[in-house]
């Protein structure tokens, strides 16, 4: 596979120069006239590294470990997107986030705000939508981060139940520090910025108010913006604000079994995505100090276990047979979260960069882990170049949606987990970073077209600004596009050179051709205000008219009453 670094964040392309030979599975299919069951398992910021099946020997992942010795392991599995929102967006609708309006051409790349009225269109269709016409009850319990309304608090535009699924129940904005007192603010540094640049450019000249009472004020506005977007909604009632942290992983596993009990009978699919591992980190005392790698690693022995309860329940209920269980996470690991405790977010292995690196390798290659007892063959590996994007057409053929769509970049993955063919259809895939073209793979060629400027000097993370960025002074341009072969070296510390590689011009031929085919497409299957419409910053910020609110506004507050909490 070869990489190709372009322009801000990194051109990639994969030239690869060999085929591992894999074969297909005796095993005998399900009863084929019963449509089977879902369950896609989404973790946050989780790092490829931190896995037991993926090379990690110090942390315990036994369950997770489990699913892959049982199912097929993809290792060259890769979100559209190397942060959650657009990510997130690619998963749920089988295309790259710009054809949404979920692109970004500045400093903020994630919807901030949950009062804000940009986020996953009405005129979008998930996975959940289509398989709700093919008659199959959907839920979706833990993290959305695509918006709720759009011109009022009631009209829930962007909500999960509008978007194909059937119930909710989880946070319809995201887990962050502020949602914990004493942890910090994911927000308010970014916000804090953007107001005082506002208050400058009016030409106020206020300086000393700027730097004195306006950040005072700043700072409250913003610390009740926080609290109010920290809460669950069951459907598209808010029931508890703030939430209660200690409890909150036990009450999204409940929920999640609870929904494959009460739906054994019929065609399911459950969309169960965690809040681990994102920070704050939580500090259940069944797990803390059980790990060799401080509270992540506690954490993140919790979210194994939270999966092996999930896996026990589809068990348990003799589900196995009939379910396609699937696991990833939604990007790379944070390599720039830690503080003077250590290291708070993942690792991403041999992998460089992460989180917000839209080119580099550890940013977008995410663990892919597809279980389906008596369809898929235990314990295969599948090494081609795959996406997040491809589970919506795989959805679409297993529940024999064989309706017309539109424009789709992901494609069905069960020739390739099942052996029947042994190449992937993505001959180049597009890696985003914002609205910023920044790496494409080519199977079998690839290039980066733009890098992060790392920062301090010698890191290689973007420690002053916590995550990197894709424009201007945060970048730096690659021209001539760097080249990488993924193949002979993942980590890609080696640039090839036309001296090197005999294909080196013929690979940037084939790569600017392919740009150009893709770009094409975006002329006519994108938003129709725009790859960034979604997130304008008059669609980013807060309007109180639209925050979420139980009580009276911005009185919020409630506590999630424990006779209404779902049991089985």
């Amino acid at each position: 596979v070869l990489h190709l670094h372009l322009h801000m964040c990194a051109w990639w392309a994969c030239l690869v120069l060999s085929v591992l030979q894999v074969t297909g599975s005796d095993v005998t299919g399900p009863d084929k006239d019963r449509l089977p069951n879902f369950i896609l398992i989404m973790v946050d910021d989780l790092g490829i590294g931190d896995i037991g099946c993926y090379g990690n020997d110090t942390i315990r992942t036994p369950h997770i470990d489990r699913l892959a010795s049982e199912g097929v392991k993809l290792t060259q599995h890769l979100s559209a997107a190397p942060l959650c929102t657009p990510s997130r967006t690619a998963f749920l609708t089988g295309r790259y986030a710009l054809r949404s309006g979920l692109g970004s051409e500045g400093r903020v790349q994630v919807l901030l705000f949950l009062g804000g009225s940009g986020g996953l269109p009405p005129s979008e269709t998930t996975f959940a939508k289509r398989l709700q016409q093919q008659g199959y009850t959907t839920g979706l319990v833990g993290k959305w981060h695509q918006g709720v309304s759009c011109e009022q608090r009631e009209d829930h535009c962007h909500h999960p139940n509008l978007h194909g699924f059937s119930s909710f129940y989880g946070l319809p904005f995201t887990w962050f520090n502020d949602c914990v007192p004493g942890h910090g603010s994911d927000i308010l540094a970014d916000l804090q910025k953007v107001l005082r640049s506002l208050t400058l450019l009016l030409g106020l000249g206020l300086v000393t108010l700027v730097s004195r009472g306006v950040r005072s004020i700043e700072n409250h506005i913003l610390k009740l913006v926080s609290k109010l977007d920290t809460h669950l909604s069951r459907d598209r009632e808010v029931v508890e604000q703030p939430i209660r942290v200690d409890t909150l992983p036990l009450r999204l596993l409940r929920e999640a079994q609870a929904f494959i009990h009460r739906n054994k009978e019929r065609p399911f699919l459950l969309f169960f995505s965690l809040v681990h591992m994102h920070t704050p980190l939580f500090k259940n005392p069944q797990f803390m100090g059980k790990s060799r790698h401080g509270l992540y690693g506690d954490n993140l022995e919790e979210m194994d276990w939270i999966i092996g309860q999930v896996t026990e329940t589809v068990d348990s209920l003799s589900l196995s047979n009939h379910t396609l269980m699937y696991f990833t996470s939604d990007h790379g690991g944070h390599l720039e979260d830690k503080d003077a405790t250590g290291q708070k977010g993942g690792w991403n292995g041999i992998y460089k960069g992460g989180k917000a690196m839209g080119g580099w390798e550890g940013g977008i290659r995410v663990p892919g882990i597809f279980r389906w007892p008596g369809r898929l063959p235990p314990g295969r590996q599948v090494h081609e170049p795959t996406s997040l994007m491809d589970l919506y057409p795989t959805l679409k053929y297993l529940a024999r949606d064989t309706q017309p769509d539109r424009l789709l970049d992901g494609h069905n993955l069960m020739p390739l987990l099942e052996g029947t063919v042994h190449r992937s259809e993505h001959e180049f895939m597009f890696h985003y970073c914002g609205v910023y073209l920044n790496a494409v793979r080519w199977h079998p060629p690839g290039t980066h077209m733009f890098t992060p400027n790392f920062s301090p000097e010698g890191a290689v993370g973007c420690y002053h600004t916590h995550v990197c960025m894709c424009h201007g002074d945060y970048v730096t341009p690659q021209t001539p596009p760097l080249l990488y072969d993924l193949t002979h070296d993942p980590s890609e510390s080696r640039p090839l050179t036309p001296q090197a590689e005999p294909r080196y011009y013929e690979v940037l031929e084939q790569v600017d051709e392919a740009v150009r085919r893709h770009r094409h497409t975006l002329k006519e299957h994108v938003h129709p205000e725009g790859p960034s419409a979604q997130m304008s910053w008059s669609r980013i910020l807060w309007r109180p008219w639209l925050q979420p609110c139980c009580g009276t506004f911005p009185l919020c507050g409630c506590e999630e009453d424990a006779h209404n909490m779902t049991t089985f």
